[in-house]
C-alpha cells in the first residue's frame, strides 16, 4: 500500500499536488482582486549558485516543495548573481513554467540599459510575460516607469512595482505610492524592524497597493536572539510551532501585507516557512504581546 501511495503521488501534476496540500492562505492583489498565496519565495543569496548538481538539487527540491505547499510568487533580481537563471532552469525542469507568479526587478540606469536588462530577465526566467516587474531600490525610476507602462500596455508585464530594503527609503516609497502608478511595493518589515507600521503599511492599505515584505527575519539576526530558547506556549493559540513561524506570522498578522518572501535554499526551512501561511494568525493584541516578548529577549 505504501508503494501504491508513492506511485499515486509521483503521478500527480504540480498543480494537483498543490491542491492536495493544506490550504495556504491567500490575499487579493488590490489592483485586480487576483488571489496571491501569502508566503512566497525569495532568492537573494540562496539561489546564487553555479551549475553543479550538488548546488542545484537542493534548490530544485525547495522549488518543488514550494509549489506542493501552495506557493506561487518567486521573487528575484539581476543583482542576485545567476538567481534568475537558476529559477528559470529549475522551474522548466519541474514543469512549473506557467504555475509560478514570477517577479523580478530592473536595476540599472538609462532607458536602453533597462530594456536590455528586462529582456534578459525574461529570457533567464523563461517567461514571455513577467507577472511583476519592480524598479529596484528606486534606481532611475522615472525612466523605467515610462518603459514599464509601455510594456504593460503591450502585455509583456502584468504588474508594476517599486522596492527598497531599509527604512531610510520609506519617504521615497511613500511619495511614489501616492502617484498611483504602482500596484506593488516591496520593503523590509519584521518583528525586529517595525518602522513600516507607522506610515507605509497604513498608506498601502489606504491606497490599495499590494505589499511584498523582504527581510522578514531581519537578515537572520532574529534567530541568533532566540537560539536555545523555546517558542512560548501561548504561540499555539495561532498555530505556531517554531520561531520561524512566530516571526512570519507576526508579519502576516498585519492586514496590509499581501505576501512575504523569506529566502532559503534548504528544503526543511522552506517547509517551516510555508506553515506560517496555514492556520490562524495573531490578532493585534497578540501581535503587541509578540513584539514585547521579542524585545525582551
Amino acid at each position: 500500500m505504501q508503494a501504491l501511495a508513492a506511485i499515486s503521488v509521483a503521478a500527480m501534476s504540480p498543480r494537483s499536488i498543490a491542491d492536495a496540500a493544506p490550504a495556504m492562505m491567500k490575499r487579493p492583489i488590490p489592483a485586480s482582486g487576483e488571489a496571491l498565496p501569502v508566503v512566497g519565495l525569495g532568492t537573494y543569496q540562496s539561489f546564487d549558485v553555479g551549475n553543479a548538481a550538488a548546488e542545484r538539487d537542493p534548490l530544485k527540491e525547495v522549488l518543488r516543495l514550494f509549489v506542493q505547499q501552495g506557493g506561487t510568487l518567486v521573487d528575484s533580481s539581476p543583482m542576485y548573481g545567476p538567481s534568475e537563471s537558476v529559477v528559470g532552469d529549475l522551474a522548466a525542469e519541474l514543469g512549473l513554467i506557467g504555475n509560478l507568479f514570477m517577479a523580478t526587478k530592473v536595476w540599472t540606469s538609462g532607458r536602453e540599459a533597462g530594456i536590455r536588462q528586462m529582456e534578459e530577465s525574461l529570457r533567464r526566467m523563461k517567461v514571455e510575460r513577467m507577472d511583476l516587474m519592480q524598479i529596484h531600490n528606486l534606481l532611475d525610476w522615472k525612466i523605467h516607469l515610462a518603459t514599464l507602462k509601455q510594456w504593460k500596455a503591450a502585455g509583456r508585464i502584468r504588474y508594476i512595482g517599486i522596492t527598497h530594503y531599509h527604512s531610510g527609503a520609506y519617504a521615497g516609497l511613500e511619495r511614489l505610492m501616492k502617484t498611483k502608478d504602482f500596484e506593488f511595493v516591496q520593503f523590509n518589515y519584521s518583528i525586529a524592524e517595525r518602522e513600516a507600521e507607522e506610515r507605509i503599511l497604513p498608506l498601502a492599505r489606504e491606497l490599495g497597493v499590494a505589499v511584498i515584505v523582504n527581510r522578514p527575519f531581519a537578515q537572520a539576526s532574529l534567530f541568533s536572539r532566540v537560539r536555545g530558547k523555546e517558542v512560548p506556549a501561548w504561540a499555539a493559540e495561532f498555530d505556531c510551532k517554531s520561531w520561524g513561524q512566530f516571526f512570519l506570522k507576526y508579519i502576516l498578522g498585519h492586514s496590509a501585507v499581501t505576501c512575504i518572501i523569506p529566502a532559503t535554499g534548504k528544503p526543511q526551512h522552506l517547509l517551516d516557512n510555508m506553515m506560517a501561511g496555514i492556520g490562524r494568525l495573531p490578532d493585534e493584541a497578540t501581535r503587541r504581546k509578540m513584539a514585547a516578548f521579542t524585545d525582551s529577549l
